[in-house]
């Protein structure tokens, strides 16, 4: 018995319709679009109409702890990455175990409605008391089997900047932190930042847990510490277990230096999250013209064979003040500011929200194949360019051959010359 057939699907990265069909949660052996269903029945028949089928969608770097915070305890008048860092210093003082979990809560529904089922946040630990983590841990267990959630220690005004920073960090990995985080850059010295690297992969070694740092979040071209982080995962043999985010210093370094840094990234395995959304709006605001675009090396370290991946980053807080949580949104942004408009790139670009997060955060039994987990995203578009340009609804969300989440996509009606005409955003 069948339990669902979801008839005519364009899987990712395919030309030809397939349906797909679902029995106790899994996906079992598929048919030819439009074919007979198999004996023994189906309880449920939905045709998809053509339209685009992926694995879940991966967020790869968000800070949960801080969304829907915009204005609290006030605005960032400036929009600048330093005024947030100091709105969200203020702000810390007044979290409660509840006010976490219901903002938390609301933005989690939307990312599963957008088709996201695995989570990495950046928690911040510069807290005694934790709060934040520790609203964040249970949560975790709430939602555990819809949607998979890793928190990562990150230590928001530094490991060695913030009293007690290191003991906050072993805390944290006590409390339950899947993932160990740094700030290198904001650390007070040049020596400190070095530091905190390897602080933050001893104790990630020691625990047996990833690691993934904000690395090089700044417009200087001094600040190198991706290469600090390249030689200890290196050293410490953690290749495929390190992330570095946001690198977006890349961006400034010259030539030669960047094609040997790219090499040892290669070399250490490191996973690369960007994120396109808030570093497009903070990153440049020392420039008088022309304005840095704010973005690392997308096209120059894929070249190499390293893992990239997409990063909505921030929901309605201190440091951007919009966005809904959806990764098909930071896809889009990147499109323009990475140029990444080609035809296969714009593949890529799904690709960099689905299957590489997937990798860098260590999903286990990830993607759409026979015998594997009824997990997927219905696009209300055919094709991966047109999701990406009409940032389409996802019409179906299934986890475990269950669905999840479902949108009505909204009828566009015109009046052209006198008579009311249904509209369609795709070509006819």
């Amino acid at each position: 018995m069948i339990d669902l057939l979801l008839r005519n699907a364009r899987l990712a990265g395919h030309d030809a319709l397939t349906d797909i069909a679902v029995a106790d949660g899994v996906i079992v052996p598929g048919t030819p679009a439009g074919t007979v269903p198999p004996a023994g029945g189906v309880a449920e028949v939905i045709d998809l109409g053509g339209r685009l089928v992926t694995p879940p969608l991966v967020e790869p770097h968000i800070h949960l702890d801080a969304v829907l915070t915009v204005g609290q305890p006030r605005p960032n008048i400036s929009g600048s990455l330093f005024e947030g860092i100091a709105v969200w210093a203020e702000r810390v003082r007044d979290l409660t175990y509840s006010d976490v979990q219901s903002r938390v809560r609301q933005v989690l529904r939307w990312q599963l409605t957008c088709g996201v089922q695995h989570v990495r946040s950046h928690v911040d630990v510069c807290d005694p008391q934790l709060t934040a983590l520790r609203a964040l841990a249970d949560l975790r267990e709430e939602v555990r089997g819809l949607i998979d959630l890793q928190l990562v220690a990150f230590p928001q005004q530094g490991i060695l900047g913030f009293d007690g920073g290191k003991e906050l960090m072993r805390k944290a990995v006590e409390l339950g932190a899947d993932v160990i985080g740094g700030i290198p850059h904001y650390e007070l010295t040049r020596e400190d930042g070095v530091e905190s690297v390897r602080f933050a992969l001893a104790l990630a070694d020691e625990h047996g847990l990833r690691v993934d740092i904000h690395c090089d979040e700044t417009d200087d071209d001094h600040s190198r510490f991706v290469e600090v982080l390249a030689a200890e995962t290196i050293r410490r043999g953690m290749s495929g277990r390190v992330t570095a985010s946001h690198t977006t210093a890349m961006h400034s370094y010259n030539g030669a230096y960047a094609y040997r840094l790219i090499r040892n990234i290669a070399r250490a395995g490191l996973h690369m999250v960007t994120n396109p959304l808030d570093n497009s709006v903070l990153q440049g605001r020392f420039d008088t013209g022309p304005v840095r675009r704010g973005h690392t090396r997308v096209k120059e370290l894929q070249a190499a064979g390293i893992n990239v991946c997409i990063g909505h980053d921030s929901v309605m807080d201190p440091w951007y003040p919009l966005g809904y949580g959806d990764p098909l949104q930071a896809a889009f942004v990147l499109v323009h500011y990475g140029q990444m408009s080609g035809d296969r790139e714009l593949r890529r670009l799904i690709e960099m929200i689905t299957v590489n997060p997937a990798a860098a955060l260590g999903v286990p039994g990830y993607g759409l194949r026979e015998g594997g987990p009824a997990d997927l995203v219905v696009f209300d578009a055919p094709s991966e360019a047109d999701a990406l340009r009409l940032i389409a609804p996802r019409t179906l969300v299934l986890r475990g051959g269950r669905i999840v989440a479902r949108s009505t996509p909204a009828q566009h009606i015109v009046t052209w010359q006198g008579t009311e005409e249904p509209v369609t955003f795709l070509r006819a």
